[in-house]
C-alpha cells in the first residue's frame, strides 16, 4: 500500500520548485483559451519558474534556457540526480547563521550548487533574485521558519517532466535555430517598462533593457516567419503596444500583483498576452 501511494505522488503535475518574480502560474486557468490544436516541439527561451512548463508537460522534445546560470544549473542537476540534490538540501537548516554561510560559500560541486540555489531562493527575502556587481547574490535572509525549502514527490515530478527538456543557459535570440514550423515558443521576458505602478520594473531594469525588448520584438518576428506560434506576455505599456503592434493578437489579462513583500501595495495589474494562436 505504501509504494502505491508513493507511485501515485511522484506522478503528479510538477510545480515551480522555486519563487520566482513575474512567475506565471496565474496564467494556468486561462492558457487553455490561447493554446494552439496541437505543437511539435516547445521552446521557453526565459526559463524563471518554469510554470508554464510544467504545467504543459510538453509530449515532444522542450527546449529551455535563461541567462541566469545558476538557475540553469538547477535545472540540469534536477533533471541528471534529483536524489544527490535532495541530499544537500536535507543538510541544510532554515536559520539565519546557516543562510549566510551558505550565501557566501564557492563550491565547484554542481549537485551542491543546485541545492544551495533552491534553499537560498525559498528562505532569502521575498524570493528576490539580485546579484551585486560582482555578481554575487546578495538578498538578505527572510526570517520565515515555516517555509518549505522542497516537497520531495514535487521534484520527483519535476525530474520526470525534464526528461525530454534540452537545457542551456544563453541568450535568446541564439536558440532561433532550434524552432521549426509548427512549434510552440512561450516567451516571458523580464518587463522593463512600469506599468500599473505594481513594482516589478525594479528588479529587472537593468538586466533587460529597452534595446533587449526590441531584440525581442526581432526575435518574435523570425518566429512567425518560420511559421511557429508563440505566445508572449510583457507589460501593459503604450511602448509595449507599439513595439509589438501587428506582431499578434492583443489581450490584456487581470491578475494580483504579489511581487511585493507589502501587502498594502498588492492589488490588481494587467498584462499583455500578444499571441499568433488565435
Amino acid at each position: 500500500m505504501k509504494k502505491n501511494t508513493s507511485a501515485r505522488q511522484i506522478d503528479i503535475t510538477p510545480k515551480p520548485f522555486i519563487r520566482w518574480a513575474g512567475g506565471k502560474t496565474w496564467l494556468h486557468s486561462r492558457l487553455n483559451s490561447f493554446l494552439p490544436s496541437k505543437f511539435n516541439n516547445y521552446h521557453e527561451p526565459f526559463l524563471g519558474g518554469g510554470a508554464i512548463f510544467f504545467y504543459l508537460r510538453p509530449a515532444n522534445e522542450s527546449f529551455l534556457s535563461d541567462l541566469n546560470h545558476e538557475l540553469i544549473n538547477t535545472y540540469k542537476q534536477i533533471k541528471k540526480s534529483v536524489s544527490a540534490v535532495i541530499l544537500h538540501l536535507d543538510k541544510f537548516r532554515n536559520i539565519e547563521t546557516e543562510y549566510y554561510k551558505l550565501r557566501s560559500n564557492v563550491s565547484a560541486d554542481p549537485f551542491y550548487n543546485a541545492a544551495k540555489f533552491i534553499f537560498l531562493n525559498k528562505t532569502c527575502y521575498n524570493g528576490i533574485y539580485r546579484v551585486n556587481t560582482k555578481g554575487e547574490f546578495n538578498v538578505p535572509y527572510g526570517h520565515n521558519s515555516n517555509v518549505t525549502i522542497y516537497d520531495k514527490f514535487n521534484l520527483l515530478a519535476a525530474k520526470r517532466a525534464l526528461t525530454n527538456a534540452c537545457i542551456e543557459s544563453k541568450d535568446f535570440m541564439t536558440g532561433l535555430d532550434k524552432i521549426e514550423k509548427n512549434d510552440l515558443v512561450f516567451v516571458d521576458p523580464p518587463y522593463t517598462v512600469a506599468h500599473n505602478n505594481n513594482g516589478f520594473v525594479e528588479y529587472n531594469q537593468k538586466i533587460f533593457t529597452w534595446e533587449d525588448q526590441e531584440r525581442l520584438a526581432n526575435f518574435i518576428n523570425e518566429v512567425k516567419i518560420k511559421k511557429a506560434k508563440f505566445i508572449l506576455t510583457n507589460a501593459v505599456h503604450d511602448s509595449v503596444l507599439n513595439l509589438y503592434k501587428g506582431i499578434g493578437n492583443y489581450y490584456e489579462l487581470e491578475r494580483h500583483s504579489t511581487i511585493t513583500s507589502h501587502i498594502n501595495r498588492r492589488r490588481k495589474i494587467s498584462e499583455y498576452l500578444i499571441t499568433n494562436c488565435t
